[in-house]
């Protein structure tokens, strides 16, 4: 389990950042998912009920959350596969999007993240930052070499901005072959236009500055009506700057201290 000083709430400001002990601090997090996904991004989510995001992976990951300390009320969350856990349950979320054969050689030391989502009201930076801040510290804390996870990119104009995304990204942070992994539903790239002048999306663009690689070309998910980027960031790639804010910024918030 990921260890916030012993499980205790560490408050920063106006943010609270601890990890779900119990079924209902799990349930904040997937009511807080049902919001964000279907209501606000009208996602279809097969395993939902009483406006509840689950499915067969929550019960092997652990969740961070961060709270607002002036309601108490769960504003951000992010959710984490270790590879023991992993192999616990068969496989990677992933892996329902993407042919990961190349990757077989590195299971025992990839953790997979995803999920990840913020209160509408909170999207300043801060919350994410928390966010990362305790995956920062998991990762340090368990010696951990592989960082995965898919990063969506919406689809609201049918495809056309996910394809531009995709082609100015993988250009300059393709992965090596060895590393591509395959799209099981692939974005039809060749019927979009991807020449638009674009913005990389936030979150993409935060691990791509830790030194993260675009794994392949993207897959077309249904369910939420994304395109999903296969993320991988080996931990010996990252950014040296960048790394250090982001240690930093993981010391601060959790108090924790790295040698």
């Amino acid at each position: 389990m990921l260890d916030l000083n012993q499980q205790q709430h560490l408050t920063h400001n106006r943010l609270t950042l601890s990890t779900a002990r119990t079924k209902s601090e799990v349930e904040e997090a997937q009511r807080l998912r049902y919001k964000v996904f279907a209501e606000e991004m009208g996602a279809r989510l097969p395993g939902a009920y009483d406006e509840i995001d689950s499915d067969i992976f929550d019960r092997y990951c652990e969740h961070l959350l961060v709270r607002d300390n002036g309601n108490n009320k769960v504003i951000g969350t992010y959710r984490i596969l270790s590879p023991e856990r992993a192999a616990d349950i068969g496989c990677y979320y992933s892996e329902n999007e993407f042919d990961l054969t190349r990757l077989m050689h590195l299971r025992d030391r990839m953790v997979e993240v995803g999920r990840s989502c913020v209160h509408r009201d909170h999207r300043d930076g801060a919350t994410i930052a928390r966010l990362w801040s305790g995956l920062a510290d998991y990762m340090k804390k368990h010696k951990h070499e592989y960082l995965i996870g898919c990063a969506s990119i919406s689809m609201g104009d049918g495809g056309h901005y996910a394809a531009s995304v995709y082609n100015k990204v993988h250009k300059l942070h393709a992965a090596p072959a060895e590393y591509r992994v395959f799209p099981r539903c692939p974005l039809p790239l060749e019927a979009l236009d991807g020449t638009l002048n674009v913005s990389i999306p936030p979150l993409i663009k935060g691990y791509l500055r830790l030194g993260a690689y675009v794994a392949g070309e993207p897959a077309w998910d249904p369910d939420f009506n994304t395109a999903d980027l296969f993320i991988l960031l080996p931990m010996s790639r990252l950014n040296a700057k960048y790394a250090k804010h982001f240690m930093r910024q993981a010391e601060e918030i959790l108090g924790t201290a790295y040698a």
